[in-house]
């Protein structure tokens, strides 16, 4: 991963809001035309997304919880630019 990348501080774009959706038995991304049914790596990641934190301290915060998880920066990375592309977030 990029030190560049490292640094930056993800932000949820204002019209998506992360909740746990009792119906999908996990987290979505809810906005006005519609629902996305996040898996289990993209929710843990997203929850860590608060504007506050860089990527460098939510891929800590994931090493932390799953200290077993192997080529945690890869994925975190390949995830918060798809999620960017996506729209989801704000670099």
């Amino acid at each position: 991963m990029s030190s560049d990348m490292l640094n930056k501080i993800p932000v949820l774009n204002s019209i998506y809001r992360l909740q746990w959706e009792p119906a999908q038995q996990g987290y979505v991304l809810l906005y006005p035309e519609g629902m996305v049914q996040l898996n289990g790596p993209a929710s843990e990641i997203l929850r860590r997304v608060d504007g506050e934190r860089s990527v460098t301290q939510i891929v800590d915060d994931l090493q932390l919880s799953f200290p077993d998880a192997e080529g945690l920066i890869e994925d975190v990375e390949a995830f918060l630019v798809e999620a960017h592309e996506q729209n989801w977030i704000s670099l």
